[in-house]
């Protein structure tokens, strides 16, 4: 599935039903409406990224960080996107609303040649957006560009095995989990299992 602008597009996962034209989603059925849209990051959006990623840092235990975000300067992060979209096996992508990120995935592939057949997938969405299609939507979005752009085998990524929510997002969009990482982190002195689950394309 590649979409171009002007494209129309009905998807449907079992109760759910998305809407899209030219990327801005119309209707989502299934679950509580909200109209935002989806695109790629641009260096430009590097400061309102990390003031998101301190947000929905502090918000849950169920990312690799927390409130601090992930420490990079307003500089380093434009680089970085600017790094990412110059290439043809990496992308980011945001979910707008109203002007605000609500949720941001993203996609990395190893340039290795043994690993560049598989990406990595990070997806996260503040908490008052949930259960509005936007993880739902930003999924499409990601398996569509690993599929046709990055051209990977496997898009594989790491939750938290106690994230449910999370995990049957995973397993709507085709994801087996593969394993099970014990203490894959420490957080407040605890060690927190992860899963680790793989989409063969």
């Amino acid at each position: 599935m590649f979409l171009r602008p002007g494209d129309f597009l009905l998807y449907s996962s079992g109760e759910d039903i998305i809407i899209y034209l030219n990327s801005k989603i119309l209707k989502f059925i299934g679950e509580e409406q909200m109209n935002f849209t989806i695109e790629k990051a641009r260096p430009s959006d590097a400061a309102e990224i990390l003031a998101y990623l301190r947000k929905v840092g502090s918000e849950t235990d169920n990312l690799s960080f927390g409130a601090e975000g992930i420490q990079n300067t307003v500089e380093e992060e434009a680089a970085f996107i600017s790094s990412v979209n110059n290439s043809s096996k990496d992308v980011m992508y945001l979910a707008k609303s109203g002007g605000r990120i609500l949720g941001i995935a993203s996609l990395s592939t190893s340039s290795r040649e043994r690993l560049r057949h598989r990406s990595e997938l990070g997806i996260s969405v503040l908490k008052e957006a949930w259960g509005r299609g936007i993880g739902n939507s930003l999924m499409l979005k990601i398996i569509d560009f690993a599929r046709n752009t990055a051209g990977a085998d496997i898009i594989h990524l790491t939750v938290r095995s106690d994230n449910k929510r999370a995990i049957r997002l995973y397993e709507k969009h085709g994801f087996k989990k593969t394993g099970t990482f014990p203490g894959y982190m420490k957080i407040n002195g605890e060690l927190v299992d992860c899963d680790l689950m793989a989409l063969k394309l």
